[in-house]
């Protein structure tokens, strides 16, 4: 605006544009009142071809017109001869073109495309993907454009190997094309297939070497472009564990058998299906959640008949077979044993490491180094910072457990719009930690208190604790989740802020729970805790319901099997 004068709008010329847009709207109107009484009567000839192209070259995104169009077309197929038919087609791809032109990601414009070259006997391929190049020169981004290429190089069957090179010609043009990298993450599976390599598409260590020399280029040129980043986690790769039962637990006092299992999933209603052999003879049982939400769900549980745990034998065997994920355990119970168990060895190769996970580790080691050379030229790039966290977890989680609490501190600071993100994320991999541990000394002990914790998770690996103290943490919830602890005799979890005791409605075994200073305040979050038919000791003290006028009473009616409660 230097140097030029400001011309203002007169009356006369604001009205002039007031008329001018009344009339395209009564054109706009009319044309499209015209195509619906057309369409009403039967009338599906050339001249709604007219019409709607009135209105779609200014409006792309009609979808109702798109239909006629569709309807329109099908109508003349019978009518018209092959030397008319090819000449409508061409003349519908131009118009196509000329409304793409106007909005290049119209939904309707390019769905149509692609059932129009559905049609044809033998379309021009070549020519669109062409026509796909043009337009994601203009906008490399345009996710539209990007799904009509992987349609069009499908049905063309254009050989990975090219759309891969076409990949290259735009990264190395701008590093951060987001719909390349994602391209590449698709294509690269297909060129170097691995056997049992899973839906994620493990590649070769040789061609993984390659692709990491190309990402560690984009993201040393751009750091804080999120693109290169994303990819670079996808090379390293996330290793779906493979389908096991984890842990079977025998209750005889609860006449109850558990089963957590490597991944959630949903029993019975033909879905999952679970086999139940007792002492080799099959038992029929009604499997549901521990909270009771029956949804998908790491544990599930059944009641046991009263005469599969006799106390005549001097032994009981269970087996459970999952016939959708050809896994099986079993476990025995012998006479005078109040409860028997059978778990796999929680080790972080099979649990916790395969959110990063590739086979070399000198590879991960090599990337780490990378990142923390950048990371010293970069010191508040958030991304290379969430990447060390995430290497140093994949290589050695307690190794360098010290080391990525430092970094965690160090990306919230430089990240605070995310600190609750990285906090629920710090959480996660401490608790993985702490199991870890427990695991290695076995014990059915879980200490968990100061270590700021804002959330709980992984919670169906702790089936056998009989003891857990997450005191002094950030928790706001004891969630349903935690159901899934169905030895848990004795829960602390003071000096937190906790509002909701949802998950200690279904704690059989629960004889103690301590909740001093937390945040419950009304008598009415307690309902819970009558489900709860061992529960002796309950402490209260220093939350706000305590306050309440008459609250001893109103506890001690509500839970009269507990002897001692403090508030």
């Amino acid at each position: 605006m230097h140097g030029r004068l400001k011309v203002k709008t007169s009356e006369e010329q604001a009205e002039a544009k007031r008329l001018e847009r009344e009339q395209k709207l009564k054109l706009y109107q009319s044309a499209t009142q015209a195509v619906f009484q057309k369409r009403q009567a039967g009338e599906l000839d050339e001249s709604v071809l007219e019409l709607t192209s009135q209105i779609l070259g200014a409006n792309p995104d009609f979808a109702t017109l798109w239909n006629c169009r569709r309807e329109v077309l099908q109508q003349l197929e019978a009518q018209k001869s092959p030397e008319e038919l090819a000449s409508l087609v061409k003349a519908e791809l131009v118009f196509l073109e000329s409304c793409l032109r106007v909005n290049p990601k119209s939904y309707g414009t390019w769905h149509h495309r692609c059932w129009l070259l559905g049609r044809l006997p033998e379309p021009n391929w070549a020519r669109e993907l062409e026509l796909c190049a043009r337009f994601l020169e203009v906008d490399e981004r345009n996710f539209h454009c990007w799904d009509y290429r992987r349609f069009v190089a499908t049905q063309a069957a254009v050989p990975p190997a090219e759309e891969l090179a076409f990949t290259d010609s735009l990264i190395t043009r701008n590093f951060s094309n987001y719909s390349s990298w994602h391209y590449r993450s698709c294509l690269l599976p297909q060129l170097h297939p691995q056997p049992d390599s899973g839906p994620q598409g493990r590649l070769p260590e040789s061609v993984l070497l390659k692709e990491l020399e190309l990402v560690q280029n984009a993201f040393f040129t751009d750091p804080n472009d999120q693109s290169a980043w994303f990819y670079h986690r996808w090379l390293l790769g996330r290793a779906d564990p493979q389908d096991a039962l984890r842990c079977l637990h025998v209750s005889r006092d609860e006449a109850c058998l558990t089963i957590s299992f490597s991944r959630p999933l949903l029993v019975g209603s033909g879905t999952e299906t679970l086999l139940l052999m007792a002492d080799e003879s099959p038992l029929v049982v009604e499997w549901r959640t521990p909270d009771g939400r029956n949804r998908p769900s790491h544990v599930w549980l059944c009641d046991l008949p009263a005469g599969s745990l006799s106390d005549q034998l001097p032994q009981h065997t269970f087996r459970v077979i999952w016939t959708a994920g050809d896994a099986q355990k079993e476990c025995v119970l012998f006479k005078g044993r109040q409860e028997a168990w059978c778990r796999d060895s929680a080790t972080d190769e099979q649990l916790f490491r395969c959110e990063l996970s590739v086979e070399k580790s000198t590879v991960l080691q090599s990337e780490l180094k990378s990142c923390k050379e950048l990371q010293e030229l970069e010191p508040e790039n958030k991304w290379c910072l969430l990447t060390i966290i995430l290497l140093m977890r994949a290589l050695d989680p307690l190794l360098y457990e010290k080391e990525t609490l430092q970094y965690f501190q160090t990306l919230k600071a430089v990240d605070p719009m995310r600190a609750a993100y990285l906090d629920d994320l710090r959480s996660k991999f401490l608790l993985e930690n702490s199991v870890l541990k427990m695991e290695y000394a076995e014990v059915r002990v879980l200490h968990l208190a100061h270590k700021d914790l804002t959330m709980l998770c992984h919670l169906e690996q702790l089936l056998l604790v009989t003891h857990l103290d997450l005191s002094h943490n950030r928790l706001r919830a004891l969630p349903p989740a935690l159901a899934a602890l169905r030895c848990l005799m004795v829960l602390q979890a003071n000096d937190n802020s906790i509002k909701s005791l949802d998950g200690v409605a279904n704690l059989p075994q629960l004889r103690e729970l301590s909740l001093y200073n937390n945040c419950l305040q009304q008598a009415a979050v307690l309902q819970s805790l009558a489900s709860c038919p061992r529960l002796v000791f309950l402490d209260l003290q220093g939350n706000p319901l305590c306050q309440e006028a008459g609250i001893s009473e109103h506890l001690a009616k509500l839970l009269p099997s507990v002897n001692s409660i403090l508030t």
